[in-house]
């Protein structure tokens, strides 16, 4: 008799983007009228950058002839790729990464719920709390978590508190740990580590043998000259982290998808002996064992957007975002929440002081504005609403306007 996993039993609800389409579209069944404006998930709305559309439409042309075709491409990503991410997004900011430490993918979300996999079973986990989802329940489905324990949490991971006493910024763990991820700029807070704070995880993870997962997908919209945009500004971090970056908020590939991972050569775990073991080779095993690699166009068109014209583009699609960001904050602000994010990040983040899901019922019913309920990413976000700047400015303004005549 074949069994399921008995690990998916253990989560504990829907998804909590599925979640919210979910009551979404209940509402506009019930509303089939309503103009509903969407802030809540983290998904970009405008429209990819010309050099990028340019490059999937000359790239699909050379697979509509037989002299120009390609069929599988290389298992990690085209050179040319890897050479240009290598070349514009590490060594252009003092960071030695080479191009075979770049691993291109589909998408962070994929990488950084994925990676898990080399681990041991037994590994033990830290997270920040409030957390993305996939941090938590790809390791809860690989059963390297106990049951939940009834408060948002599951026995057996550590979950690192962020709160507005530390900005947001999770202290070092207090207890042994063998991974702990990290994001920033934060999803879902939308903080920023300064330097030191990463510089200090990056000395406890030598000094204890631990492993940092660190998620950097939404670096394009750091403006703070002093924060850094990768975790390889730190003097030691390539043995002890592993970095996850996505074209999906940078160049609007959401539904485009393409992303990467950087796996240092130096970068180690250990084995039960506690002999060093380099994590390349088996993330190579891994992906060559269970991916099939990004489309030859989307690498293209990836490549187009570090090239200078392309990024001049994406730079300016991150700006817009980021006014919308801003203009969320100081109309919050005016009315007395205390707001996270918006200058470093496309996500605002607010004490609602209210239950984060009633909250967001509220904004819905009242509004037809979609948020995200702070709730939804663990214990720590209980009170709180992300507000996504990804929509136009002026249906940014719009829900700001209806937000003002319900709050």
């Amino acid at each position: 008799m074949i069994r399921v996993n008995p690990n998916y039993s253990k989560i504990q609800a829907n998804y909590l983007f599925a979640e919210i389409a979910s009551r979404v579209k209940a509402y506009q069944a019930e509303n089939p009228g309503a103009d509903v404006i969407r802030l809540g998930i983290g998904d970009v709305t405008r429209a990819l950058p010309a050099a990028c559309v340019e490059a999937l439409e000359k790239a699909s042309r050379e697979m509509g002839s037989d002299a120009t075709f390609r069929g599988y491409g290389p298992d990690y990503g085209y050179a040319f790729l890897r050479e240009a991410i290598a070349r514009v997004d590490f060594q252009s900011r003092g960071c030695d990464i080479s191009p075979d430490e770049i691993f291109v993918s589909d998408g962070a979300k994929c990488d950084t719920g994925n990676f898990q996999e080399i681990f041991d079973g037994a590994a033990r986990v830290a997270v920040p709390d409030p957390v993305y989802p996939v941090y938590v329940d790809s390791n809860v489905m690989a059963g390297r978590t106990g049951a939940p324990t009834g408060d948002g949490r599951y026995a057996g991971l550590v979950y690192l508190d962020c709160n507005a006493e530390n900005g947001f910024v999770p202290d070092l763990p207090s207890e042994p740990v063998d991974v702990a991820y990290l994001c920033f700029p934060n999803n879902p807070t939308g903080a920023v580590a300064s330097r030191e704070r990463l510089a200090a995880w990056v000395d406890w993870a030598r000094a204890t043998g631990a492993l940092i997962l660190f998620d950097a997908a939404y670096e394009a919209f750091i403006r703070d000259p002093d924060v850094p945009h990768s975790i390889y500004e730190i003097p030691g971090a390539k043995e002890v982290a592993v970095e996850f970056r996505s074209f999906s908020k940078t160049a609007g590939f959401t539904g485009t998808r393409c992303g990467y991972c950087v796996v240092p050569a130096e970068c180690r775990a250990f084995d039960a002996s506690g002999a060093p073991v380099p994590l390349q080779p088996l993330w190579k095993r891994r992906q060559s064992t269970k991916f099939n690699g990004v489309s030859y166009p989307v690498q293209r068109a990836a490549e187009a957007a570090l090239s200078p014209e392309g990024r001049a583009q994406c730079r300016a699609l991150v700006d817009g975002y980021l006014a919308n960001a801003a203009l969320v904050a100081s109309r919050l602000e005016a009315k007395g929440f205390r707001c996270t994010g918006a200058r470093n990040s496309p996500y605002v983040w607010f004490d609602c002081g209210a239950d984060s899901w009633s909250f967001f019922d509220k904004l819905l019913r009242e509004a037809q504005v979609v948020t995200t309920p702070g709730a939804g990413f663990g214990r720590g976000g209980a009170g709180f609403i992300r507000i996504s700047a990804f929509n136009s400015r002026e249906n940014v303004e719009r829900a700001l306007d209806r937000i003002d005549r319900v709050l």
